[in-house]
């Protein structure tokens, strides 16, 4: 029986990484990895692993959840070492606890790697801190795909916070879930950030309010992946922004976009 790492590969700058899932990805013999994982993380693998990509884009699975559940079992009852690659951390909206689940069933052993989620990092690297002493004591993380089929998601809770929120996977419903903050409550002026692809060389970060943030983001063109941010801490986004993707090193570029040269 061999065993399977469910490990977290940051937000998208491959320097994110850890320690730990570096070493467990190059010793594993099958990785099995998704759609926001960098070629350059990719690389640490041995020559000799076996690469199967199941990667998930909106309306696109290339593999149903199932499949990859059973896959992961196969695989390590065929004894390997197998890595399940997920972007930012396995435990945090990627369905990592579903699969150690599959894998507890089928007496698979398993271990968690956890990764930098882009929870946390995106709006770091906007100059975003989610907490502040003067601003929010706290944040509330939430996703925001289906929102308004979704019965639970406490989105009148949210409203009546006064503490930061962090909402992934909400751009199709940018609109709606702005609106919805501001029917619950939430006053209207609350500051909101967009930031897509945070950590990597293509971050765009755009700010506005719960009433404007859905024409900006449609105005300036940003699709998705993004990290949405709702709260007072995004007005400390002019004051602490710190990173310039156009700023880095030759080698950084190369590193976080994957490529092999520019």
């Amino acid at each position: 029986m061999g065993r399977v790492f469910l490990v977290g590969a940051g937000p998208g700058d491959p320097l994110l990484l850890t320690l730990k899932a570096k070493a467990v990805l190059e010793k594993a013999d099958v990785v099995v990895y998704d759609r926001l994982v960098s070629q350059s993380i990719l690389e640490f693998a041995a020559d000799a692993a076996e690469m199967i990509y199941v990667g998930k884009s909106p309306n696109h699975h290339t593999l149903p959840q199932r499949e990859i559940d059973a896959l992961l079992v196969k695989k390590a009852r065929e004894g390997h070492t197998v890595v399940r690659l997920k972007g930012g951390d396995p435990f945090v909206f990627g369905r990592g606890a579903e699969e150690a689940e599959a894998l507890r069933a089928h007496g698979v052993p398993y271990e968690v790697v956890p990764g930098v989620s882009s929870v946390t990092a995106a709006p770091a690297y906007a100059g975003i801190p989610l907490t502040h002493r003067s601003l929010a004591a706290g944040f509330h993380v939430v996703t925001g795909h289906e929102c308004l089929q979704s019965t639970g998601t406490p989105w009148g809770a949210l409203a009546e916070s006064s503490q930061t929120v962090v909402i992934l996977m909400g751009m199709a419903n940018l609109r709606e879930i702005a609106d919805r903050l501001v029917h619950f409550g939430r006053r209207g002026d609350t500051p909101v950030a967009v930031v897509r692809l945070g950590t990597t060389p293509e971050q765009q970060t755009v700010v506005g309010t719960l009433e404007s943030i859905a024409d900006i983001v449609a105005q300036s063109g940003i699709e998705p992946p993004a990290v949405i941010v709702v709260g007072d801490v995004v007005r400390m986004h002019d004051q602490l922004d710190w990173f310039d993707p156009k700023a880095m090193s030759r080698d950084e570029r190369v590193a976080a976009s994957g490529a092999t040269s520019l």
